[in-house]
């Protein structure tokens, strides 16, 4: 009995010539190798369909040259690497690649006073692409922090002098009365608000980049912020914690012209752009900030 051959219907020729943008899969799971770590990743990988006489690309292709990442550490030549097999096995099909992977970094953080530390995830993406214009790399990491509203500290400060005044006004001071009254709830009468807020950095490497600098963009995100959330934590953390935030006071627009900042200094930038969102204790609503550095440039 003679073995049938299986049928090819992506060789068929298509209903009508018309090539494609893009062409792949998304949310592949494949695991990554970043920042010192092995890390649980989605992958949309796909290429161009430049010859509008093919049905379709060859996915499964595409698919095993993934397998590549799970042994190498994730830097722009294994992705440039990466896209030239999605090519060269689409030759005459193809002229365009492309791939993004997503996934959360797990980073121990330690306490800002205590021997302390915790877990702290970022959520991360890595997007390559070579098409004729050349080889392109670009990364987004989104680190949380807490911000308090300099308006609010001012109202809050406000408050506090005027019930001084009621509570002193004509009397001698006395210094232990004095500092009873700085401890309690009846001298301290208002605290300003804060909330949980969000950086996204997005950046545009150079061409000759070597590596991802994922921990170095958030380590010089934090460090502009001064407010980074925290993990475990003592009384003597939460306290500095508070101070942080009292020396810290930021409107969005602080927070994005502190990053804008620190991002240009980092080396291997061609570009970036951030965005921030203060989720807002005070409105029902976000507050939103946005800057760009070369951004536009191709």
């Amino acid at each position: 009995m003679n073995a049938l051959t299986l049928p090819d219907i992506a060789a068929q020729l298509p209903a009508h010539e018309q090539a494609l943008d893009w062409v792949g899969m998304q949310g592949i799971a494949q695991p990554i190798n970043l920042a010192g770590q092995r890390i649980k990743a989605r992958a949309d990988a796909g290429v161009s369909l430049d010859d509008g006489n093919a049905r379709g690309i060859h996915m499964s292709r595409l698919y095993l040259a993934l397998h590549a990442l799970e042994h190498t550490a994730l830097n722009p030549g294994t992705l440039q690497q990466l896209l030239g097999e999605f090519l060269d096995s689409h030759q005459g099909l193809s002229q365009q690649a492309s791939i993004t992977l997503r996934g959360e970094a797990l980073l121990s953080r330690p306490a800002l006073v205590s021997p302390l530390a915790g877990w702290k995830a970022y959520p991360f993406e890595v997007r390559a692409r070579q098409d004729s214009w050349g080889f392109h790399v670009e990364l987004q990491v989104q680190v949380a922090y807490s911000s308090t509203c300099p308006c609010s500290a001012a109202l809050a400060r406000q408050l506090i002098q005027q019930r001084f005044i009621e509570d002193f006004s004509g009397q001698p001071l006395d210094h232990a009365q004095l500092l009873a009254w700085l401890g309690s709830p009846q001298g301290i009468v208002a605290t300003p608000h804060s909330q949980r807020s969000y950086a996204t950095l997005q950046v545009r490497l150079q061409a000759q980049a070597s590596e991802l600098p994922l921990l170095e963009l958030i380590d010089g995100a934090e460090r502009a912020l001064g407010t980074a959330v925290q993990t475990a934590v003592k009384r003597a953390d939460e306290q500095a914690f508070a101070l942080a935030n009292g020396q810290n006071l930021m409107f969005c627009e602080d927070a994005a012209r502190r990053l804008h900042s620190a991002l240009l200094l980092e080396p291997n930038l061609s570009a970036f752009q951030l965005r921030v969102v203060h989720a807002e204790s005070l409105h029902a609503h976000d507050a939103v900030a946005v800057s760009r550095w070369n951004w536009s440039a191709t």
